[in-house]
C-alpha cells in the first residue's frame, strides 16, 4: 500500500547492517517501535524474535497480519477466505458505504460498489472472529490485506486526509480481495502493543531497537483516519467535510518540531536494547548534526555509523520539485547506563565535564546523600550515582540557571530561547543585537531578572562565559558562538536527567551546609583554585573572592568533615605555569590524605589532583 515514509526500500540496507554487525540469527529480539506498515518486521521476522509497536492501531493490527501471515491456515474456518470473499457478491450497506461514498454522503473515497464491498467483508471478517472461527492472527491477517485491498481502488492521492474531487481510473475498478504481501518465511517469538513509544520503551525488553518516527509534521492520525476506523470498526462521529474520526488521541508530539527532539533524547537514553538503528529522513525536523550529538552521548565510543540511502518516496508536487530524497540510516551500540553522561548546557569556568568519568571512578559506589558544595554548572553532581543530590553555589545567579533547567518545561524553555533569538536578532559577533538582549537582562531590577534571558544573552557572549561587574550586570562582550545544535542537545538531554534526579537547591556559602551533613552523606568540593584567577573568583564580581583566607576556610571545613567521619573529594591545583601550591601539600600530607593525580593540562604545566580522605 502507499504509505508515508514506507520501508521496503529500505529494509534490505537495514538487514546488511544488521549483518555486518553480526547480529542475525543470534536468538535476538528487534523491537520495531513505530512499525507503520511493518516493512522492517516482516523483512527481518526470519533473523529476529520480533516485537512491534505502533499509536495507530491499524498500523499494529497491519504489521502483526503481514508477520504472521505464514502461520495462519485458517483450520478451523475450514475454507480458503480469500476466494470465498472475493467471488462473493454479497454487499452491506455499513458504515463505509454510508460515510466514505456517494451511497450515502458526498464524500468520494470509493464508489458506492466498492464501500458496500468493504462493509460486507469488514462484517464477516468481525463475525468469524467473533465465533472463534478464527484465531487472533489470522483475524490481523485479514484485516491487513482488507487494508492493502481497499487501497488499490481508493480514490486519494495516496492518504485518506481528502478524497479526489473526480473518479480516479482506478478507484473505479471492482475491488479484489487479495492477500497482504508477506515475507513467506515463519516469523520466531512476536511481541505486541500500541501505544506511544515514549511512554514504554522504558519498559520494553530488547536487544535492537529500531527506530522511524515521522520526519515532519504530517499527522499519521489525520492522513489514514479511515483505516483507523476501518479496523476499530468503532461508527465514530465525523468531522462534516473529510469524515475524519476525532484524531486528538491519535496526536503524535513526534510531528513537532522541538517535541520531536526532546524525544528522540527520552527514547535513545532510556532504552534497554544495546544496539539502535535509526531511519530518518534529510528533510526532517531534526538535523544530522541533532541526531549524532545524541547518539555520540549514548553510543559505544566509535560505534556510530551514519550512511546516506538515497531512495524514492511518496511524493507530491512540492517534493518532486526540490528534486532527490536522502535517507539516513544510523546504527549505535550503547553504553551502560553509568557509563552515561550528561554535560551541562553552561560553560562555566573550571567545568569538569571532560573528568567526569574519573571522578566517578574515585566515588564510593553507594551514597545516599551527594553534597555538590560549590556547584557551578552541575556537571558533577547531575552525574551522581546517589539518592538525593544538593547542588549549592553561593553565586545565586548561576544557582537561578541551573535549577531553570529542573523546574522550566523543557520545550517551553527552547520556544523561549528561540523566540528572544528572532526578537533580537541575535547572531553570531552581532554585537547590535546582542547589545540590545543584554542591555534589557541588565536593565531590570536584580529580583526580577529572568534566568532564562540570562541564558539566552550568554550563548551570544564570548565563549559563551558567565560575567558579572561589581552591580552583578552580566558584562561579557559579544562572542562568535551561537544557540547550535550541540547547545541545543545539552539542553535537551541534562533537562532530563537533572528532572529525573532529586535534586535540592541551596544559594549559600558552603560552610554553612555542615549542620546537613551526616556521615551518610558524601561531598564534592570544586572551589576556586588560588593560583588561578578568573571573572568568577577574583573578588571584583559582586561575589567572593578566593584567597589564602578562604583556603584555609577550606581546609578547616574538611577537617571537621573528616573528624564525622564524612567522606569527601577535594578537585584542586597543586602546579599553575611554573607555581605550586606548598600550603595545600602540606595540609595534605599532616591529615594523611590521598592525592589522585588527573593529567596535566598541556601547555601551562597545570597540575590538578583529587584529595581524598577514604581509600
Amino acid at each position: 500500500m502507499r504509505f508515508i515514509g514506507n520501508k521496503e526500500a529500505i529494509a534490505p540496507a537495514i538487514r546488511q547492517l544488521l549483518e555486518e554487525k553480526g547480529l542475525l540469527h543470534c536468538n535476538l529480539t528487534l523491537f520495531d517501535a513505530c512499525c507503520g506498515t511493518g516493512a522492517v518486521a516482516d523483512a527481518l521476522k526470519d533473523a529476529f524474535n520480533v516485537k512491534i509497536n505502533d499509536l495507530l492501531t491499524w498500523s499494529v493490527i497491519y504489521t502483526r497480519g503481514r508477520v504472521m501471515a505464514p502461520t495462519c491456515s485458517f483450520e478451523q474456518l475450514g475454507f480458503d477466505p480469500f476466494a470465498k470473499l472475493d467471488a462473493s457478491e454479497e454487499t452491506f450497506e455499513g458504515f463505509f458505504f454510508k460515510h466514505y461514498s456517494p451511497g450515502g454522503s458526498a464524500r468520494m473515497y470509493f464508489t458506492a460498489a466498492n464501500a458496500a464491498k468493504i462493509d460486507y467483508i469488514r462484517a464477516t471478517i468481525e463475525r468469524w472472529h467473533r465465533a472463534a472461527l478464527i484465531d487472533e492472527d489470522e483475524y490481523a491477517y485479514l484485516l491487513a490485506s482488507l487494508i492493502e485491498s481497499l487501497s488499490a481502488v481508493a480514490n486519494t492521492a495516496g492518504v485518506y486526509g481528502a478524497y479526489l474531487k473526480h473518479w480516479d481510473p482506478r478507484a473505479l475498478r471492482r475491488l479484489k480481495f487479495v492477500p497482504v504481501n508477506a515475507a513467506p518465511s515463519r516469523p520466531g517469538e512476536i511481541g505486541i502493543t500500541n501505544a506511544r513509544i515514549e511512554d514504554i520503551i522504558a519498559t520494553v525488553d530488547c536487544d535492537i531497537l529500531y527506530l522511524d518516527p515521522p520526519y515532519t509534521q504530517n499527522q499519521y492520525g489525520t492522513q489514514y483516519h479511515l483505516l483507523e476506523t476501518l479496523v476499530r470498526d468503532d461508527a465514530p462521529s465525523l468531522s462534516p467535510v473529510t469524515g475524519s474520526r476525532p484524531v486528538t488521541p491519535m496526536r503524535s508530539d513526534w510531528s513537532k518540531d522541538i517535541h520531536k527532539q526532546i524525544l528522540f533524547d527520552r527514547v535513545i537514553g532510556t532504552t534497554k536494547a544495546r544496539h539502535v538503528v535509526f531511519s530518518y529522513s534529510a528533510d526532517g525536523f531534526m538535523s544530522k548534526a541533532y541526531i549524532e550529538t545524541v547518539l555520540k552521548r549514548y553510543a559505544v565510543p566509535g560505534s556510530l555509523v551514519c550512511r546516506p540511502i538515497a531512495y524514492r518516496k511518496y511524493t507530491n508536487t512540492k517534493s518532486r520539485e526540490n528534486g532527490g530524497h536522502q535517507e539516513y540510516l544510523f546504527y549505535i551500540e550503547k553504553k551502560p547506563a553509568q557509563d552515561v553522561h550528561y554535560v551541562s548546557p553552561l560553560n562555566y569556568p573550571g567545568s569538569k565535564a571532560r573528568m567526569i568519568p574519573f571522578l566517578k571512578d574515585l566515588m564510593p559506589p553507594r551514597i545516599g546523600r551527594f553534597v555538590d558544595a560549590f556547584g557551578g554548572s552541575f556537571n558533577v553532581g547531575v552525574n551522581a550515582a546517589a539518592g538525593q543530590i544538593v547542588y549549592n553555589d553561593y553565586n545565586h545567579l548561576v544557582a537561578g540557571l541551573i535549577s531553570t533547567f529542573r523546574d522550566e518545561d523543557t520545550y517551553e524553555l527552547i520556544r523561549y530561547v528561540r523566540r528572544q533569538i528572532a526578537k533580537y536578532g541575535l547572531e553570531k559577533e552581532n554585537s547590535t543585537s546582542y547589545l540590545a538582549a543584554r542591555e534589557r537582562y541588565n536593565s531590570l531590577p536584580i529580583e526580577k531578572r529572568d534566568p532564562r534571558l540570562l541564558f539566552v544573552v550568554m550563548l551570544y557572549g564570548f565563549n559563551q562565559q558567565i560575567r558579572f561587574n561589581s552591580d552583578l550586570d552580566f558584562n561579557n562582550p559579544v562572542g562568535q558562538r551561537w544557540f547550535n545544535e550541540k547547545i541545543f542537545e545539552r539542553v535537551v538531554s541534562f533537562s532530563r536527567a537533572i528532572k529525573s534526579r532529586d535534586v535540592v537547591f541551596r544559594e549559600t556559602d558552603y560552610q554553612l551546609l555542615i549542620d546537613q551533613i551526616d556521615e551518610g552523606t558524601f561531598v564534592y568540593l570544586d572551589p576556586p583554585y588560588r593560583l588561578t584567577t578568573s571573572a568568577y573568583n577574583d573578588g571584583k564580581r559582586g561575589f567572593k573572592g578566593w584567597d589564602i583566607v578562604a583556603e584555609r576556610e577550606l581546609f578547616a571545613f574538611c577537617e571537621r568533615l573528616h573528624a564525622r567521619s564524612v567522606k569527601f573529594m577535594l578537585s584542586y591545583v597543586l602546579e599553575h605555569k611554573g607555581k605550586s601550591n606548598g600550603e595545600i601539600t602540606g595540609w595534605i600530607e599532616r591529615n594523611g590524605f590521598r592525592i589522585v593525580r588527573h593529567a596535566t593540562v598541556q601547555g601551562i604545566g597545570r597540575k590538578e589532583v583529587v584529595v581524598l580522605n577514604y581509600g
